[in-house]
Formats: structure tokens, sequence, C-alpha cells
């Protein structure tokens, strides 16, 4: 079932496939500072509701995520980049990073978390 979400103020809508199964705390500068709690889709079950020219976006780094935010309220709403599940970027599988604090649905609030040491790890 379709899940929508959104950023503060409205201006940046999107959809997602479905609730995640889990959702993962990073301890990274940039995740620390952001506060959100991502869940992680394929490109194919993201679905960004607003035209891509009112989505800012930053970059940081070796620039290889792309984090997107609305300009408006400043609300971090997702995030475009590469795999790392094998520790290095798989351009072949690229995922997006959704801030689930920002879904529309709640029910995120139960679903278990996976934390990752990305202080150290990245």
């Amino acid at each position: 079932m379709p899940v929508k979400g959104r950023c503060h103020c409205g201006a940046i809508q999107f959809e997602v496939g479905e609730m995640p199964a889990e959702l993962t705390s990073c301890n990274c500068s940039f995740c620390v500072r952001r506060g959100g709690l991502v869940a992680y889709y394929k490109p194919g079950q993201f679905k960004l509701a607003t035209a891509p020219s009112r989505v800012w976006t930053y970059q940081w780094g070796d620039y290889l995520v792309q984090h997107h935010y609305c300009p408006v309220c400043g609300m971090g709403t997702h995030s475009e980049m590469p795999g790392f599940e094998s520790g290095q970027p798989d351009f072949d599988n690229p995922r997006i990073a959704v801030n689930a604090r920002l879904f529309e649905d709640t029910s995120w609030e139960t679903l278990p978390v996976k934390h990752v040491n990305g202080r150290e790890d990245w």
C-alpha cells in the first residue's frame, strides 16, 4: 500500500510503494544534524509528486550522495545515492533514502530501527 509524505510546509510531496520493514538511524556528521530516520527504497519505489525544479540539493565530500530538501521550510526529504551494501559505492544498484519522519502514516513509529556507525565506517 503506497505511503505519502511531505515536508513541513507541504511544498515537497512524495510517495513510496510501501511502508519499509525497518528504519535506519546513522550517526555520521550529516545524519546526526539532519535528525531523520531513513527508509531505503529502489528508485522505482519512490515518486516525487513535486516538480524537481522545486527541490533543492546539497552535496559534500565525495559528491556521491544528493541530499534533497525543501527551499521553503528546510526539511530534508530524501537522498539519492549508489548502494553501499558492500562498503563501496555500487552505481548499478542506486537507492533512495527517505526521511520516514515525513510520512503521513505514523505507523513507522513501531518499526525496528537499525543503528549504523556512519561516523567511523564512512
